[in-house]
């Protein structure tokens, strides 16, 4: 049997025998052969609270003062109203409540690895390559870069004896690494220009080799480099260069490279210079900066952290004049930093600019982790605004000077939202500006925007998203933003309540069918613990796409097949609106609209296993429990279907494979319209992720081998993986 909420899963292995067993044990303290319904209630207290220690109380909770929903809810899986009931029939309802069985968890996690396991060589260099090649290479250019320029300068000071006889072995150490500054300052300085990153992104191929949107990464280990090499440096003219050049032995030598002028010339005279003082107090104030940056100081005051990066650009003066000397070379290091420092410089400028420039902002109170902000953008903006790109957020009524990066969830003309979770100081403060109401008016900065995630994502009318973490944040605020202007172009909820439902647009058959549908719906007991089906997937997600008729089909038909994967249920909650709000929208769409176009099919993952039988049956008894009133799971939040387990990747291509092979027989001969497909065309799918290096490393395989499939079997349908970073 299929799984209803993981359709591209094999047949499902259900509860075994002994896990039945050893959950009824663990309701049976007694040992007397019966189920205390008050035992089966218990169980249900300690494991949701275990389960979703963190979240609102819920209709099943006692806090919610819903009784009467949870005992209809606790009577509905042991189908009884009796208190107690024998160990033999408890075990037969717990049978009917079909639990995936706790050892197919563990196949699916040991799956994923056999696969890449019988990879051959070749493609595993493949899959590796597609996702981490593009990292590599920029990385090894810096350090190539780096390398050739450390190499010059040592080759050039070393081979030439009047150096060393004048300055020892500090001047060839000192070079060397001043030469592997020059790159590594350029880049330090360049990964802080936000629009510099934003357009390159423009280009995806460029992007893929450099891309700095909130790359923290890189930004955090090229500066522990050039603190190391600025670091040696000065060892080497301090301990070296300076000492030997005010030994009087050596002072003809130092009179045949500096001047007869310069000699004699004591080791204080060499601190004294130009490039001695500017250099010392340059490495101290990086070393300050260093300090200040450190997590924990962070942690403590995001404010001190902030405005000690402002100490970079008296540091880039020093570092300027510090070269300017032409101390035994033509002075170059000013060049290197000129170009990226002027464009940190004019956005750092803009900023301030911007923090005077505000603009009035709604303020909403989501829930008590979530929180809206909805603003209108002047026109006088220049940049154009988009969902999935970031901005940086500034609130003068909590701190002039901190800016906050957030990401675009909804952009519609010069609409602008964003979703916003409370977890931290600020964003805690954020919230308690509205102060107990519901909405609030406030003042912001907004300084952006910056990045174009998944710029190829349009590209594509079926595309697969899969994300881990907030990593995948991006990518549903282009879902919401998706669903919101197919909400307003074709009268959404909320925007035309006087339309014609559904059932009287649809030919007699497809309107009977409707009928029968809703009347086994109206006959479903409340309380069921079987998964929702709600109309839009019933024919999409079950069926295959290939169930429909042609003309069900709109021109511009879009679908995309979001997975997202966390480790905690918890996780979901930061994108339980956003997501609730696209499948809200969804559900209204197929029960009004004849034809289908916005397809968006939701599916998470929580990966996290319990070790507990208890706790994974009642995860899923919990998940699946929905009802009229309280349509959302009282354990995620979300009115999407939860899947517990590692996504098994795989499978989940080749089902989508044969869904599209399906769509292409639904719509062949049906091209020739603006935005559909000819079969006589390739088939291009968008593969998106962002998340666990392995798990690219797999879907990039896949995907070759998918397209090779497409090539053999004469349908050219094409996947493309597109790897995308944003932190």
């Amino acid at each position: 049997m299929a799984n209803p909420i993981a359709p591209w899963a094999p047949d499902v292995q259900y509860l075994t025998d002994d896990e039945i067993n050893a959950f009824i044990d663990d309701l049976d303290h007694n040992g007397d052969g019966t189920i205390d319904y008050h035992e089966v209630e218990r169980k249900l207290d300690e494991v949701h609270k275990d389960l979703a220690a963190h979240s609102q109380p819920h209709h099943l909770t006692r806090d919610a003062g819903q009784a009467q929903a949870r005992h209809a809810f606790l009577r509905s899986i042991i189908g009884s109203d009796d208190d107690h009931i024998s160990r033999d029939r408890f075990a037969e309802c717990v049978r009917g409540w079909k639990i995936p069985s706790m050892k197919q968890e563990q196949e699916e996690a040991i799956h994923q690895k056999a696969y890449m396991r019988k990879l051959s060589t070749w493609r595993r260099i493949r899959s590796y390559w597609a996702v981490h090649g593009p990292e590599i290479t920029f990385l090894g250019l810096v350090v190539a870069m780096q390398l050739a320029f450390g190499v010059w300068q040592l080759v050039k000071y070393l081979t030439g004896e009047y150096y060393t006889d004048a300055f020892g072995w500090g001047l060839v150490l000192a070079k060397t690494c001043a030469g592997a500054l020059y790159p590594t300052f350029f880049f330090l300085i360049l990964s802080m220009s936000r629009y510099f990153s934003t357009f390159l992104r423009r280009s995806y191929y460029i992007s893929r080799f450099i891309n700095w949107d909130l790359s923290q990464a890189f930004h955090i280990r090229i500066s522990c480099v050039a603190l190391v090499l600025a670091t040696l440096h000065a060892i080497g003219h301090l301990s070296g260069t300076f000492n030997w050049g005010s030994r009087p032995e050596n002072q003809d030598a130092v009179a045949m490279i500096l001047g007869p002028d310069m000699v004699p010339r004591p080791y204080i005279e060499y601190i004294r210079s130009l490039p001695g003082f500017t250099g010392i107090a340059a490495l101290g104030l990086f070393y300050v900066l260093a300090l200040l940056s450190i997590p924990q100081v962070r942690r403590w005051n995001y404010e001190v952290f902030q405005l000690g990066h402002l100490l970079m650009f008296p540091i880039i003066g020093l570092l300027m004049a510090h070269g300017a000397a032409g101390f035994m070379q033509w002075p170059m290091l000013g060049y290197w930093l000129a170009f990226p420092t002027l464009l940190v410089l004019c956005e750092r400028l803009v900023r301030v600019f911007l923090g005077f420039h505000r603009i009035t902002a709604t303020l909403e109170v989501l829930d008590d982790e979530t929180v809206s902000i909805k603003a209108s953008m002047p026109a006088a903006r220049i940049w154009e605004y988009h969902a999935g790109q970031y901005v940086f957020l500034q609130v003068p009524s909590i701190d002039f000077f901190q800016w906050h990066p957030f990401t675009v969830s909804v952009c519609i003309g010069n609409e602008l939202q964003l979703h916003i979770k409370a977890d931290g100081n600020w964003t805690k403060k954020l919230r308690a500006l509205a102060g107990g109401a519901p909405k609030a008016e406030i003042q912001i900065g907004i300084n952006g925007p910056f990045g174009a995630p998944a710029q190829r994502f349009y590209d594509f009318s079926h595309t697969i998203i899969v994300g881990a973490g907030i990593g995948v944040t991006p990518f549903s605020g282009i879902l919401a933003d998706l669903q919101e202007r197919d909400d307003r172009e074709h009268n959404g909820p909320g925007l035309d309540r006087d339309r014609v439902p559904l059932e009287e647009k649809h030919t007699e058959e497809q309107a009977q069918a409707q009928q029968s549908k809703q009347q086994t719906q109206d006959t479903t007991p409340t309380g069921s613990t079987s998964p929702p089906t709600p109309d839009y997937r019933d024919t999409m997600t079950h069926g295959g796409s290939g169930a429909r008729h042609p003309s069900t089909f709109a021109p511009d038909y879009r679908r995309v097949d979001f997975h997202w994967t966390v480790r905690d249920r918890n996780n979901l909650l930061w994108l339980a609106d956003l997501l609730n709000r696209v499948s809200r929208s969804q559900q209204w769409h197929a029960e009004h609209d004849a034809r289908a176009r916005l397809d968006i099919r939701l599916h998470t993952h929580v990966t996290q296993r319990r070790a507990r039988l208890a706790t994974h049956v009642y995860r899923w008894l919990l998940e699946r429990h929905r009802t009229p009133e309280n349509p959302a799971s009282p354990l995620t939040g979300l009115l999407n279907a939860t899947h517990f387990g590692r996504p098994d990747f795989v499978r989940i291509l080749d089902h989508h494979y044969e869904e599209m092979l399906a769509f292409r027989a639904a719509t062949a001969g049906a091209g020739g319209q603006e935005g559909e497909e000819r079969d006589d065309e390739e088939f291009k799918v968008g593969v998106f992720f962002c998340g666990n290096p392995i798990v690219g490393e797999v879907l990039a395989d896949h995907c070759h081998i998918l397209s090779a499939r497409g090539r053999a079997d004469g349908s050219k349908i094409e996947y493309h993986f597109m790897m995308e970073v944003f932190n």
